[in-house]
């Protein structure tokens, strides 16, 4: 249960003298742990089209809290475990489909020649770290939650312009990256880039994780398809070695220009650390699996964390420089901010956003993405589940025979922004029926 702050007795007695405890404990049940719901004012009226009857009439002001609460949708675990807890539940859903088959995608997928590689920042100073040789540079063999891992060894002359100006630019490195893989996948094929669009395609879906170091790495699964894409089957040449072969070809190529500061011209590349490793079906008994299930568990974990995970910077933006010093935050992810509104300073850097995304160091990318025939999509998830959460709502309040009447209902509804987060006696109730570790996110019905 989530510890909240002590809640003044007058504040629980105005609740249960409302008479209202029961439903609003149903109200908050709704929410099914979720820390920050959007609360909204307005209503929603349902009509048949046919007779003119009213259905329904929900008033905002007759709610137990006053409130339609909605769920916040955060994907950040330290802002709502509840909803981070679902959006990584719908990435491994998402991957999973992309490597097994489902949600629309056909099983026949799972035999396209696919890897999972992980692509890295180059150094920008040493670090303090954990070697496999077990001591540090600093001569230290530091525990796995030694606070200093990731910070510089010498922090005057690491590169912290370099390295916030990598975070910058890695979505728009790896955009230069998969137009240099389908090249060389196309080369290796004997086509060219004009032939290939008819015999394959390549398909991925990757998450960007920040290392201890506050640098942005990217963890990808990518997949050699037909001209379709995970329903065509791939052409008979292709296959996981020509693959991992493209891919390391295609790093090796990609480099991109980058801004020109006091002088210093700086160009960005993917770091010397290169891991591929092809995805084997589950019964694979080789002697080291790297099987569908453990890749998308894999990155759909890193799909909840960002930067304050890794490094211990802030979860959110940063309004004016001063905030900085009242957090307690490492000095390394301090130095890093700073850098990041010193350079967001400058004219010819205003299209990099610096300072609005000071808090993720530099980083202003989408934390996963996928391309268009990978598989299904969060969107599609979250549509599954409304469907289903509402044809559940519907035969509760109105019987079996609800959800094919729904296709003659007129719906009328007007809300707007009240606020958001749950007053203390709300914050209250809810954590005393907060779902159980390991179930947040999951629907409630009662």
């Amino acid at each position: 249960m989530t510890a909240v702050a002590p809640v003044p007795v007058a504040d629980l007695v105005g609740l249960a003298s409302l008479g209202t405890m029961p439903a609003l404990m149903r109200q908050l049940s709704g929410l099914a742990g979720c820390t920050s719901p959007i609360r909204l004012a307005g209503w929603r009226t349902e009509i048949n089209e046919s007779t003119g009857q009213l259905l329904h009439h929900l008033d905002s002001a007759d709610l137990p809290a006053g409130n339609l609460l909605v769920r916040c949708g955060n994907r950040r675990v330290t802002r709502c475990p509840s909803c981070a807890e679902t959006y990584r539940r719908d990435t491994y859903h998402l991957i999973t489909a992309g490597l097994v088959g489902g949600k629309g995608t056909p099983e026949t997928v799972a035999t396209h020649p696919r890897v999972f590689a992980t692509f890295t920042a180059p150094s920008f100073g040493p670090v303090h770290n954990r070697p496999s040789s077990g001591r540090c540079r600093c001569g230290t063999a530091h525990a796995a939650d030694d606070p200093t891992l990731g910070s510089p060894l010498n922090p005057e002359t690491y590169d912290y312009e370099g390295a916030v100006l990598w975070n910058a630019h890695a979505g728009k490195l790896w955009a230069r990256f998969s137009i240099h893989l389908r090249r060389e996948v196309a080369k290796r094929a004997g086509l060219t880039q004009r032939e290939f669009r008819d015999f394959a395609r390549i398909s991925f879906g990757k998450v960007a994780e920040y290392q201890k170091r506050g640098a942005i790495h990217f963890h990808a699964v990518i997949r050699l398809d037909g001209p379709e894409g995970g329903s065509d089957r791939p052409p008979v040449w292709a296959s996981a070695e020509l693959l991992t072969d493209a891919i390391r070809a295609a790093v090796h190529r990609t480099k991109i220009p980058g801004p020109l500061v006091d002088g210093r011209e700086h160009r960005f590349a993917f770091g010397r650390q290169l891991d591929i490793r092809t995805i084997r079906n589950a019964d694979f008994a080789g002697p080291v699996p790297i099987t569908e299930r453990a890749v998308a568990a894999y990155i759909a974990k890193y799909a909840t964390k960002g930067a304050e995970t890794a490094t211990g910077t802030l979860d959110r933006p940063v309004r004016l420089l001063a905030e900085i010093a009242q957090y307690d935050i490492p000095e390394h992810a301090r130095r890093l901010i700073r850098t990041c509104w010193n350079l967001g300073a400058r004219p010819d850097l205003a299209g990099l956003r610096l300072r609005a995304w000071a808090h993720m160091l530099g980083f202003r990318g989408h934390f996963s993405t996928k391309t268009r025939k990978y598989s299904t999509t969060l969107g599609a998830l979250r549509g599954a589940r409304t469907a289903w959460r509402r044809a559940q709502t519907l035969e509760r309040l109105h019987g079996p025979d609800a959800l094919a009447a729904e296709e003659t209902t007129l719906v009328l509804a007007h809300w707007v922004f009240a606020g958001h987060g749950l007053t203390r006696g709300e914050q209250w109730l809810a954590a005393a029926i907060q779902p159980a570790p390991g179930t947040e996110g999951e629907p409630t019905h009662a």
